[in-house]
């Protein structure tokens, strides 16, 4: 499957959503930041903060039952601006092979929190609202897929939420493609629209950055 051939889906209000799934929030932090250069983009300034804390601020905002952070490349350094009193941080040291592996080790996360699903966030992105997570979740609970990937404008972005029964493909993944397999196989993924503009918006370069100055 296509992205473009994803069925696009309005989620209910967030008000309106009940919360009765258990949902494990990852972050993916364990990449070299090859085409920013030399530094760690997730170590970047922005705001007062690590670029990568305020990803992983996000899912701790939300309405998770818990949040892994999974580090790799740079991991003491990563791990030293990470809320460890919050966050549960796993330390993947195949990240080399690929952004699967980092997928694999955030599912099994997941699923030693017997987690009837799990939303994977990327630590490069650092301005989404934590409401784009209780919509995905939402639209979840409502059955409307059992990969949700949040979108703005119909556009599909980031986090991404698989259902459980999804774990032993995201675990089965390799290269560095992560669960997009998943996400493109799938015959019930939609596109959640979130109206949050955030779920678009990525650091690669040192002047993506410039987008942020008003985060």
């Amino acid at each position: 499957m296509e992205d473009e051939t994803l069925r696009v889906v309005t989620p209910p209000s967030p008000a309106d959503v009940e919360l009765d799934s258990t949902v494990h929030g990852v972050v993916l932090a364990a990449g070299t930041s090859d085409r920013y250069g030399s530094a760690n983009k997730l170590l970047q300034p922005l705001a007062g903060d690590s670029l990568v804390t305020h990803a992983v601020a996000t899912l701790v905002a939300a309405p998770l039952d818990g949040v892994t952070v999974v580090v790799g490349h740079d991991a003491a350094r990563v791990r030293s601006v990470l809320p460890t009193e919050t966050v549960d941080v796993r330390t993947n040291d195949s990240f080399a092979a690929g952004q699967s592996t980092s997928v694999r080790a955030g599912t099994q996360s997941a699923r030693e929190a017997n987690a009837n699903a799990v939303v994977f966030a990327l630590g490069d992105m650092p301005a989404i609202d934590p409401a784009t997570i209780v919509k995905l979740i939402g639209a979840y609970e409502r059955g409307d897929g059992s990969v949700l990937a949040a979108g703005c404008d119909g556009q599909r972005g980031n986090p991404v939420l698989f259902g459980a029964t999804h774990f032993a493909a995201l675990e089965s993944s390799s290269g560095d493609v992560g669960g997009r397999h998943v996400l493109q196989n799938t015959s019930d993924a939609v596109i959640v629209e979130t109206g949050d503009p955030g779920v678009l918006r990525d650091v690669d370069r040192p002047i993506d950055l410039d987008q942020f100055d008003a985060h």
